[in-house]
């Protein structure tokens, strides 16, 4: 029985790392690049710094609607994701974990996104159920289209909408406008990612914007990115918001055009961490749309 014991916690610690490597515990870009969406909308629909309340609301969603596209996600992919060298160590490629622990952890989250939805605006459900819709075909667009990206921003941004039905139960045209911003965003750093893959993906089969935009990739992701831009001073024009907003968007031009400059798309290595760097653009674009009303709060304390 002393022996069996520890065996057994260390049974139960194997299964609860595999079941966060699943949920990309350790990897929270991908969160993040969700949630930013989410926090804009918020911060232009109320003129400034959003309620914290409902900030915290759309992080726990985010984090559990991530988590559960990405058991989804790898549920679809795992005989693909075997025979690439960057995904071939993933838990259901690997076989670590079987499709029943995939299943199992995804009944455990989808019921709390339900709780959170439940929390905010009875028209959020509908609106919910249609992102949970893309989030369940997107990993299949990879093997009919060269433009499985422009599937993943119309699924990734869906919280620029989900936050303006969260407080007015439809999605206003800033929010529409947010979301158009979002789906360039993606384009652009989506297709960064993907070259981190693209030898084996042209071999297993597997379609991406990387292979299908070839040299004119750099001005593709540079068109894509300039066109974000055009959509978020569209976005700020549709809400009246103050000046500083405009000024707030030149720091993120110029984190962009170096995203677009310096990207080597011979190494792997420098393309995540470009993708990474949309954590600073996210960050940026609502320090933006929040910033002055924040320092007036911040400032208002003393």
């Amino acid at each position: 029985m002393t022996e069996s014991h520890p065996t057994f916690k260390r049974h139960i610690a194997t299964r609860a790392r595999l079941l966060a490597q699943l949920m990309r515990l350790d990897k929270p870009t991908g969160t993040w690049l969700l949630l930013w969406p989410c926090w804009w909308s918020l911060g232009l629909a109320f003129h400034g710094y959003p309620p914290q309340d409902l900030l915290l609301l759309f992080a726990l969603g985010a984090f559990i609607m991530r988590s559960a596209g990405c058991v989804i996600n790898d549920l679809a992919d795992r005989r693909y994701d075997a025979q690439v060298a960057r995904t071939r160590h993933r838990p259901l490629a690997s076989g670590a974990l079987a499709p029943y622990d995939a299943l199992a952890l995804l009944g455990a989250l989808l019921p709390l996104a339900l709780i959170i939805a439940l929390q905010l605006h009875p028209a959020l459900m509908l609106w919910a159920a249609g992102s949970l819709l893309l989030v369940a075909a997107y990993p299949f667009m990879k093997r009919i289209t060269y433009w499985p990206q422009a599937f993943l921003g119309l699924t990734f941004n869906f919280g620029a909408l989900l936050a303006w039905v969260a407080l007015d139960g439809f999605p206003a045209l800033p929010a529409w406008l947010l979301y158009g911003a979002g789906f360039c965003w993606t384009m652009g750093y989506d297709t960064i990612y993907a070259h981190q893959d693209v030898q084996d993906d042209r071999r297993v089969g597997v379609k991406s914007t990387a292979l299908r935009f070839g040299r004119y990739n750099r001005q593709m992701i540079g068109a894509f990115y300039a066109l974000m831009l055009v959509f978020l001073i569209a976005a700020g024009w549709a809400t009246a918001i103050r000046p500083s907003y405009y000024i707030g968007l030149i720091p993120v031009a110029l984190h962009l055009a170096w995203q677009v400059r310096s990207v080597d798309f011979m190494q792997p290595a420098q393309c995540m961490a470009r993708f990474k760097a949309n954590f600073w653009t996210g960050l940026l674009i609502y320090l933006a749309i929040v910033g002055e009303t924040l320092i007036q709060t911040i400032l208002s304390k003393f």
